[in-house]
């Protein structure tokens, strides 16, 4: 049983050596071909960013997003051009914040009405209100105002 065990060590240790021979024949450190240059600027390269890894979390608690559905719509409008639109323009008028965007309007009406929305127009009042336009998906009848519960 040992024979057999020293014949592969003693083989190993040839070709060890024989790898030892060639580098030393050869040489470790060989020549490297040089890069050439083209840009006269030093650009530093991209080098691994790693993603923080803080010890404790720098805030308690997430913050609450203070921009809810119930925040961005704040009332419908009753006046005689918006309940026009309802009727001609299958559009409901709402008053909504004024930092809510159309993708957030969007939203909103449709978790609190039920409703599929089309598209949504926006403008600023003079007396710095938002005012949105909102056109229901063609399926859907503004006769849904009725919905609303105007009041």
């Amino acid at each position: 049983l040992s024979p057999s065990v020293a014949v592969p060590a003693k083989t190993e240790a040839k070709v060890k050596a024989l790898k030892a021979k060639k580098a030393v024949l050869k040489g470790v450190h060989s020549q490297r071909k040089k890069k050439i240059r083209t840009s006269p600027t030093f650009r530093r390269p991209k080098t691994l960013r790693l993603r923080r890894q803080p010890k404790y979390p720098r805030k308690s608690a997430p913050r609450r997003n203070k921009l809810d559905h119930y925040a961005i719509i704040k009332f419908p409008l009753t006046t005689e051009s918006a309940m026009k639109k309802i009727e001609d323009n299958n559009t409901l008028v709402f008053i909504v914040d004024v930092k809510a965007n159309k993708h957030q309007i969007k939203h909103a009406v449709k978790k609190l009405y039920d409703i599929d929305v089309a598209k949504v127009n926006t403008l600023i009042r003079p007396d710095g209100e938002k005012k949105a336009y909102v056109r229901l998906a063609p399926d859907y009848d503004a006769g849904i105002s009725s919905l609303l519960r105007y009041d």
